[in-house]
């Protein structure tokens, strides 16, 4: 007897039903073909939360003169919704399969940002309905976020090598902002000269081809070999699963567990200050056209990119004690990136004839290898302590970041006007703005320190 997913059952695990399967006890771990594929799931999510994000909120602000703030409070409703990711993460756990989880996540992500522009439609006509359309939308935006992204990465987890995973991670992400970077090249090409329909077919177009793409990326990726987990469930099909709760707070019980989510949520909550403010600074302190200041974040972004590939190259070179050299990766971004914010404070002393774009881009690519470093340390600490546990602890981390995006940039902004109002001093507030995020950020370094990801155990590696 030969099961569907390849195994040749023999002598080994005995199943209630009399079957025994011989070498059935873990898949092997993804090549790097593999690997692209998976990262071919995230460049989807990018491209179409682009579309949400960033081409909803220009049109919705410029071309139908709406609030501001509208888009804004959208944008932090699908952040809110990612809540629910260690919800998306224990069902995937539970079910013993991601793929379907990543289906849902991105089936739910293309429906909902196809149904934010007939929202658009009914808040232009100033439809009652048009409000709770673009709510359900963003839902929906967020709660598939939350499930196909929490899936992916615990699907990364379990079967990504250690010694690879530092790599893993930093290809997945420049490969969501590849996504994020041809999306934007393409829509905006597509949606001159504008009007809603046109607006329609470019956004509908969009999502149903990265839906296809995250499809292709995923297809049968995880159906090559039995896991360990699958094996017990199949041997003891009647044994009882952990609850939501047991599980939650048996994560929470781990000391490992609950400080690396205390990271998550400091290192990323000081990672989105500088996103509503950088290019205010850049404006108000250096006289920067919307143009340079414009230019100025792409130099942010490009450091970004050259830092995941410091971290992906170091950490593949240096990766016989990936949980060791992760833990370095994060403790130096983190570091690095106070550096950094150190020299935005003396550049809001100094003011002009700072070499501003060289600190800029010193400060991406501490936030560069700090953010892929702590996406490989979550990997190798998702399957600690026991198989079946990575989608909640995934989900966790998820969530605690989503959380820490949606305040950061909050506060950063509302800690600007504050200190504007009170001190009566733009250069000292963003002094006060850049030096509390330093101080984040080492503080975070601080709590990477004291605790590293065990690694995984070694699986045979294919292609």
């Amino acid at each position: 007897m030969t099961l569907r997913n390849g195994v040749t059952p023999g002598n080994g695990v005995t199943l209630r039903n009399g079957v025994t399967l011989q070498n059935a006890v873990t898949p092997g771990h993804l090549g790097w073909f593999g690997i692209v594929r998976l990262g071919l799931v995230q460049s989807a999510i990018g491209a179409i939360v682009m579309l949400a994000t960033s081409l909803l909120n220009r049109v919705m602000v410029v071309e139908y003169a709406l609030p501001a703030a509208l888009p804004a409070g959208l944008v932090a409703w699908h952040y809110a919704v990612q809540v629910s990711r260690p919800i998306w993460g224990h069902g995937s756990d539970r079910g013993q399969r991601r793929t379907p989880w990543i289906v849902l996540g991105m089936a739910a992500l293309a429906l909902g940002v196809m149904m934010s522009v007939a929202a658009l439609a009914l808040l232009a006509a100033h439809s009652p309905w048009g409000m709770a359309l673009a709510i359900l939308a963003f839902s929906m935006i967020g709660a598939g976020v939350g499930a196909a992204g929490t899936s992916l990465l615990a699907l990364l987890a379990t079967r990504v090598a250690p010694e690879r995973r530092a790599a893993a991670a930093a290809m997945t992400w420049i490969m969501m902002i590849a996504g994020i970077v041809i999306t934007a090249g393409v829509a905006g090409a597509l949606i001159d000269p504008f009007s809603l329909p046109r607006l329609a077919r470019v956004i509908c177009g969009v999502a149903g081809c990265a839906f296809l793409v995250a499809m292709a990326g995923v297809w049968g990726i995880e159906g090559r070999a039995v896991s360990a987990r699958t094996v017990s469930a199949l041997a003891a099909p009647h044994a009882p699963r952990q609850s939501f709760g047991a599980a939650l707070r048996d994560m929470m019980a781990d000391d490992d567990a609950r400080r690396f989510t205390l990271f998550v949520f400091l290192s990323m909550f000081a990672y989105s200050m500088q996103e509503l403010i950088l290019e205010p600074f850049a404006g108000l302190l250096f006289a920067y056209s919307p143009g340079e200041s414009t230019r100025l974040a792409g130099v942010l972004h490009a450091g970004v990119l050259a830092g995941m590939v410091v971290v992906g190259v170091g950490g593949s070179v240096l990766g016989r004690r990936s949980a060791e050299t992760m833990r370095l990766w994060i403790v130096a971004g983190c570091i690095g990136s106070a550096i950094a914010l150190a020299g935005l404070v003396l550049a809001a002393r100094s003011g002009p004839g700072w070499p501003l774009a060289a600190n800029i881009a010193a400060l991406g690519i501490g936030n560069g290898v700090f953010a892929v470093a702590a996406i490989g340390a979550m990997m190798g600490l998702a399957g600690a302590n026991g198989e079946n546990r990575e989608g909640m602890r995934m989900g966790v981390w998820g969530a605690a970041q989503a959380i820490a995006f949606a305040c950061g940039g909050l506060f950063g902004a509302v800690g600007l006007d504050l200190g504007r109002a009170l001190i009566g001093s733009t250069p000292m507030t963003f002094m006060l703005v850049f030096g509390a995020q330093g101080l984040l950020f080492l503080v975070a370094a601080s709590l990477a320190l004291r605790a590293a990801p065990a690694p995984a155990p070694s699986r045979p590696s294919t292609v």
